[in-house]
């Protein structure tokens, strides 16, 4: 207790416990020296600060936190010493009851403890940081750009929505400021979503220049807001010209002499233990309580804090235990963004044992490291990332760590960080152990909200539609056994008298002729191969230029074919298993909402990848980016990208697609029996409630003419001969530039005039669109290219049968465009159900 309460009294007289030799030498003598860096202000400053160098584009140096618990190894009593004692300032400049309505907000990574710790001093706070790890499920409640870090952005995940909508001051934490940019964005996002009246900024040093300082003013008065600002020391750092450069070419030569610390060997052993555990690693059960989360990801209340301080004595009684008997210095590391559970331990250990505790995080933050007194980051052990991050694999590094005479080191991480990865012979425990006799684990279980979801899961196969289960998950509900079809002219009627809206019935299932299917067979033959190559093309380009794992979502039914064929190509190719789901779009209604609700509690919605079997118009292109527009404000969810994935896009209203031809795809000549027996979608609201899936049938009767998996298999076969071409052809594409240009809605436009339609959603451009109206629909004629060739056989076909006129015009940017009937009653058609001339 006597050590603790030193430590304290530290804090409170400004003073800093770090080593003898540091004492004698400012950690940032050697960086200043070089690069004539000056750090000037208030006589605090070298105390609370050292500097090193980085490779890092925007800024050759690093000012290194003495009092964070990020770089450098620091008695846990000051880190959250320095971090209470702002807290109650904020509270002292508030006043008692404006700081009852304050929530605080720290950043990602370096500050979340730190924000936590101001939590604290301030009293009954909640608390929430950012992060840069997207949690599948939970809503984004704001993001914003830290434009001079290594990484940048950053998420807002908070289990409840409203923790950011109050109107009670908002205070903002970082470890420093150096330009106030960070600080602007975030309240520029958040002032736009959940405006308030006062803004607090907090910070252990203020290092903007009179220019940054008086951005932040102006921004205050431009948003009506107050915004205050409280700090343990401010100056600035001064910067002689060329010192990106020099710095750079001083990282570079002395990483190239090997002057930084390196990783530690790997273990002899390299086998992990039956547990899992790296050798030489003990594991320690915390008996952390259920439910009380590991950090403020998505947020800590007042109840959380008052149940993790009853916990914090027993669970430092057992990292005492588990330590060796001889321990005399023990290192508490954290985890990057884990950094206020690992510091509230090793204050706990350092009030209640006898043994000298020091604290600090491991990072993502590349630095140079060079062993000299006057140097902040003496050491660097590199190990590789070990809770799989969003943004991919990746060295992260523990500064100050190896040579400092730790005779343990206590290892916390949560359980999404203890992979394989952790204890691999490269890991963060095999290093650590070239340097301390002892290496131990505390494992916190990582929090994640529990939104119980009364949707239902996915309808799979054979139990709905015709696929193999693992090829799709239809995000709908099963309508089977209800009466939706009527017939096409009744339809039609309701349709254009307003009377009805398509997708509230379906038509009656066409039942193709036996030569209709003969040309269906001929026409796969054809084209398969064609359509392999495409299937390619996007999915190289999606996984090149969206995700490098998408999550696959057709738009049902004409997407599904689509989307099937790029999972089995990313399979074939390159050996992934990507994860796919049918919803429904219906124009003029939108995208289903509860199908996004559905994704984005089970993925990462940035993953997400639209696909659709072509583009006609782009009639569906506009609807997906105006209803994901609306998703967003009306759930506070984002990260849905609108940019469709089509096999084709003959209308140019896409930038992501495996061609721009206008050709047959054999997919387009069938309804449901090349569509896995499933009809298109219903959308009516005796049928669909406001938290049901949109629905559709599953036409079991039709099994005998079923060719939806042929389809695929066929196309599918062809990915071997193609495959050389298709990523050439990806290549080749990804180059270039490919923005929508929308001459197809320009000629629909057109053609609607000129043939005084002049109703757009009745000109059906290109083969698939123009298919779907001889099948579904009362067609009126047909324009076809002059010239046009096989690929027009089947719609010749089923003109002919209809009894509609084909008429061949020239310079037409499709191949083909269907005219729906544009005066449509009973009385249009003859007996027979034939168009007549109007």
């Amino acid at each position: 207790m006597e050590k603790a309460e030193k430590a304290e009294q530290a804090v409170n007289e400004g003073e800093h416990q770090v080593s003898d030799e540091a004492d004698r030498v400012w950690s940032g003598s050697w960086v200043a020296e070089r690069l004539g860096v000056e750090l000037v202000g208030d006589d605090r400053l070298t105390g609370l600060l050292g500097m090193a160098l980085r490779r890092n584009p925007k800024r050759a140096h690093l000012l290194v936190s003495n009092v964070l618990g990020k770089h450098v190894p620091q008695s846990p009593s000051v880190v959250y010493g320095h971090g209470v004692e702002l807290g109650r300032r904020v509270r002292e400049l508030l006043g008692a009851e404006e700081a009852g309505r304050a929530v605080v907000l720290g950043y990602a990574e370096t500050a979340t403890g730190l924000g936590h710790s101001v939590a604290d001093g301030l009293g009954l706070a909640p608390y929430l940081h950012s992060t840069r790890r997207p949690v599948a499920g939970v809503a984004t409640a704001g993001g914003f750009e830290e434009s001079h870090s290594h990484a940048t952005s950053h998420l807002l995940l908070p289990e409840d929505p409203a923790l950011l909508g109050g109107d009670g001051p908002l205070v903002l934490v970082d470890d420093e400021f150096s330009t106030g940019n960070t600080v602007l964005n975030t309240v520029r996002d958040l002032h736009a979503r959940y405006p308030r009246r006062r803004y607090v900024v907090v910070a252990l040093v203020d290092m903007r220049s009179a220019a940054d300082a008086g951005r932040l003013e102006e921004f205050a008065r431009e948003i009506g807001a107050r915004v205050d600002l409280v700090t343990a020391a401010s100056g600035t750092v001064r910067l002689p010209e060329g010192v990106l450069e020099k710095g750079q070419e001083l990282v570079a030569r002395y990483e190239s002499e090997g002057s930084s610390a390196g990783a530690a060997p790997a273990p002899t052993d390299p086998q992990p233990d039956d547990d899992g555990t790296a050798p030489h690693t003990t594991r320690i059960d915390l008996h952390w309580p259920a439910g009380l989360p590991d950090g403020a990801r998505h947020g800590f209340t007042p109840a959380h804090r008052a149940r993790l301080e009853a916990a914090l004595p027993a669970m430092a009684a057992r990292i005492a235990e588990a330590l060796p008997h001889n321990a005399r210095r023990v290192h508490i590391l954290g985890f990057e963004e884990l950094m206020y559970a690992p510091l509230r331990l090793a204050r706990e250990l350092e009030r209640s044992a006898d043994v000298e505790v020091r604290y600090s995080t491991t990072t993502r933050s590349p630095v140079l490291a060079v062993d000299d007194p006057g140097y902040a980051i003496r050491t660097r052990l590199v190990f590789p990332a070990h809770d799989d991050p969003a943004d991919g694999p990746g060295e992260r590094y523990a500064y100050n760590v190896a040579g400092a005479g730790f005779d343990a080191v206590v290892v916390v991480v949560d359980s999404t960080g203890d992979t394989p990865a952790l204890h691999a012979p490269d890991g963060l425990p095999a290093r650590l152990a070239a340097h301390t006799p002892r290496v131990l684990l505390a494992v916190i279980p990582s929090y994640a909200p529990e939104r119980p979801s009364m949707l239902p899961e996915p309808l799979r196969g054979p139990a709905f539609s015709s696929y193999a289960p693992e090829e799709v998950g239809w995000l709908l509900q099963d309508l089977s056994d209800v009466t939706l079809e009527a017939p096409t002219e009744e339809r039609e009627e309701a349709i254009q008298s307003g009377g009805a809206h398509y997708a509230e019935s379906l038509p009656v299932e066409y039942q193709p002729s036996e030569q209709y299917q003969e040309l269906f067979h001929a026409a796969l033959e054809d084209s398969a191969a064609r359509i392999a190559q495409a299937v390619g093309v996007v999915t190289e380009t999606v996984l090149a230029e969206r995700s490098p794992r998408p999550v696959l979502v057709s738009l049902a039914r004409a997407g599904t074919p689509v989307g099937i064929l790029m999972r089995r190509w990313a399979q074939h190719r390159h050996g992934l298993d990507l994860p796919h789901y049918a919803v429904s779009i219906v124009r003029g209604r939108g995208i289903d909402a509860n199908a996004l609700r559905w994704l984005a509690r089970h993925h990462d919605p940035r993953d997400v990848v639209f696909v659709d079997g072509w583009t006609g118009k782009g009639a569906i292109t506009r609807e997906l980016a105006q209803a994901l527009e609306e998703f967003e404000k009306s759930d506070g969810i984002t990260g849905f990208d609108p940019e469709i994935a089509v096999l084709a896009d003959p209308g140019s209203c896409v930038r992501t697609y495996g061609t721009r031809e206008d050709f047959l795809i054999p997919s387009a000549c069938l309804n449901s029996t090349v569509s896995g027996l499933i009809s298109r979608t219903v959308l009516r609201a005796d049928l669909v409630g406001p938290d049901d899936f949109h629905g559709a049938k599953f036409y079991r009767e039709l099994a005998g003419t079923d060719v939806s998996v042929a389809f695929l298999d066929a196309v599918s076969a062809r990915f071997p001969k193609v495959a050389d071409a298709a990523c050439a052809q990806a290549k080749e594409l990804l180059a270039t530039d490919r923005s929508p240009t929308w001459e197809g809605w320009a000629a629909v436009e057109r053609i609607s005039e000129e043939y005084a339609i002049h109703d757009v959603n009745l000109v059906k451009p290109g083969v698939g669109e123009t298919t779907r109206v001889m099948l579904r629909r009362v067609p009126w004629k047909v324009l076809a290219r002059a010239g046009a060739g096989s690929d027009l056989d089947h719609v010749r076909l089923l003109a002919e049968q209809r009894g509609v006129p084909v008429e061949e015009v020239d310079a037409l940017p499709y191949t083909c465009v269907g005219l729906i009937h544009p005066q449509y009653t009973r009385g249009a058609t003859g007996a027979d159900g034939k168009a007549v001339s109007v």
